[in-house]
């Protein structure tokens, strides 16, 4: 055998050993990063000082208390002292002593279908609570608890990997949830129990609190049965104003809650969290999203061109994944408009501001007025934003992808007949979430924009020259009620009567600049059902239509501003005649 075979054998069990030691050191860090990250976590977990024992004996006493708001289970948020978890059945208890508290006790109705929805998105299967009942005697049998010192906020995230319900479904929730109990502030502890890893946006989430969110997985690290002081469960719905299509086809909720000064007061919160600088230098700009890897715009550089050229402005790309998300905001804070095709990513409009432009683009056979999430954010009260949709309507102009996999709009999987039917159609019919492969494939196409037609719709849309005056944001204000309300009567013959009816403006109307006062007047028969309304420009009338003599008459009186703000009725007026 050579002297150059051995030399190289040698050389090769060398390198095989240094690479094994390489390996074996590189898991070992690992494995000492990951004990340190809980290590810290269970650090920042006992740093609020807490007397084991005196939790203990307190457990064992009082056992677990729970009060909730809210009486069905897609509204409810409760209190509790004392709620434990599991982490090897992955379930939530409640322990029972005498001096438990229970409200609301449903009893069995608390399983149908459950206590409390854990996010935002109303009555999804996905994301009931409930817990295990166990008298407080099983404590003895039971590892020892890990008492959780910080004030909780347990909840579910939705999809942490979407933007859109990250905003929606997720960080506003949050966000108000906090500002309905006291104690939940910036010392609280957010907890998720849907069981996923951190995701795309995470950084968002920290961005609410002063500790570090804590995920279902990382609770195993921190004991078998843990115990949390005070938490509360569920999240606050009132600002969501979107349902997604599971049990009808999509589009706005029923009696929106919420205003654009609640949406812009938190993201006033988030701007100064993420201490992003906002363009202030009055010169107004486009901010066009570009994405990289579906939905794509094809002439993407050219539609920026002409929009530098027909607004005489600068236009600028951006992307979430060549941007970080505080330079993003500061951007948009200071944008007069924004353009974007369909998706998750258009929630960001949420940071224009106000008198700003909201374009969302529509791919081939897609119908704007079907998905209508960003129009509808931008359509709230007090959000004053200008929404634009601009839908491709020339099929030459659109790209589709029909052999990606299904969830990112490939057809190849469908019989050829269904295929077929796809291809042809001329407009998705509306449908139910998530999974319609009609809506995948058109939603998924590339576009290449027909610029002219674009610029034409948004010219049809918005009557103001960009760049657009940033107008203050200002709260709705409503009139108060009408005061010192009187009734004259008089009767003309046994078949006619007047009924003469004055009152005196709301109070706080002297404090306010209002352009148009008007008062609706509700004249209703003691006894009946219906009543007569009117609408005047008055604060006295005297009325005889209908008016019956030794009748009596229930009167109501309300205040109206500006056409559209409707204050209270005052409380009713009683006239014989």
């Amino acid at each position: 055998m050579s002297i150059a075979v051995i030399f190289n054998a040698l050389l090769v069990s060398i390198l095989a050993a240094v690479l094994w030691k390489y390996v074996k050191l590189w898991e070992h860090a690992v494995s000492i990063e990951e004990e340190l990250m809980l290590s810290q976590q269970t650090q920042e977990l006992s740093q609020i000082r807490i007397d084991y024992h005196v939790a203990l004996q307190a457990l064992m006493e009082d056992g677990t208390r729970m009060v909730c708001t809210g009486r069905m289970h897609t509204e409810r948020i409760c209190r509790f002292e004392s709620l434990c978890y599991s982490t090897e059945a992955e379930e939530f208890v409640f322990f029972h002593s005498n001096a438990s508290v229970l409200l609301p006790n449903l009893g069995s109705r608390r399983f149908q279908p459950a206590l409390l929805d854990l996010s935002s998105v109303d009555d999804h299967t996905t994301q009931y609570f409930n817990f295990v009942e166990l008298p407080v005697a099983a404590l003895k049998l039971m590892p020892k608890p890990v008492f959780v010192p910080d004030v909780a906020l347990i909840m579910n995230r939705f999809n942490s990997d979407n933007l859109m319900h990250v905003f929606h479904d997720d960080l506003l929730p949050i966000y108000y949830t906090m500002q309905q109990f006291p104690d939940l502030d910036q010392d609280s502890r957010l907890v998720f129990m849907e069981g996923w890893s951190e995701g795309s946006h995470f950084d968002l989430y920290k961005l609410l609190t002063n500790k570090q969110p804590l995920l279902r997985e990382q609770l195993k690290g921190l004991g078998k049965l843990l115990c949390f002081t005070k938490s509360y469960v569920g999240l606050s719905k009132m600002t969501t104003w979107y349902q997604y299509g599971f049990i009808q086809p999509q589009g706005p909720k029923a009696n929106l809650l919420v205003s654009g000064n609640e949406i812009r007061q938190f993201t006033n919160f988030l701007v100064e969290r993420l201490n992003a600088t906002t363009d202030s230098g009055g010169e107004g700009y486009i901010v066009v999203f570009s994405r990289a890897v579906n939905r794509l715009i094809l002439n993407e550089a050219e539609l920026i061109l002409g929009f530098a050229q027909e607004f005489q402005m600068k236009a600028i790309a951006v992307s979430l994944d060549d941007h970080s998300f505080g330079d993003l905001v500061g951007l948009i804070s200071g944008a007069s408009m924004l353009v974007s095709m369909h998706g998750s990513q258009l929630v960001m409009a949420l940071f224009l501001p106000p008198g700003a432009v909201v374009v969302e683009l529509f791919p081939y056979a897609v119908n704007p007025e079907h998905y209508t999430p960003y129009k509808t954010l931008a359509s709230l009260p007090g959000m004053d934003l200008q929404y634009v949709a601009w839908q491709n309507t020339k099929e030459e102009n659109t790209v589709a992808h029909p052999n990606r996999p299904w969830e990112q709009g490939g057809i190849a999987h469908l019989i050829k007949a269904e295929q077929e039917h796809i291809i042809k159609s001329k407009e998705v019919p509306r449908h139910l979430c998530c999974r319609n492969p009609e809506w995948l494939f058109r939603i998924y196409q590339d576009t290449l924009v027909d610029i002219p037609s674009l610029m034409s719709t948004i010219h049809q849309s918005v009557k103001s020259k960009l760049p657009l005056r940033k107008v203050k944001s200002n709260s709705v204000i409503y009139p108060g009620k009408v005061r010192d309300s009187k009734c004259q009567t008089s009767v003309q013959s046994a078949i006619g009567a007047k009924l003469s009816i004055s009152w005196q403006v709301p109070w706080n109307l002297k404090y306010l600049k209002v352009k148009e006062v008007k008062y609706e007047v509700w004249i209703q028969e003691q006894g009946e059902n219906t009543y007569m309304p009117y609408i005047l420009p008055y604060q006295n009338y005297t009325f005889m239509e209908n008016i019956k003599p030794f009748t009596t008459y229930l009167v109501w009186i309300r205040c109206i501003f500006n056409k559209n703000l409707l204050g209270p009725f005052a409380e009713a007026l009683t006239c014989n005649t």
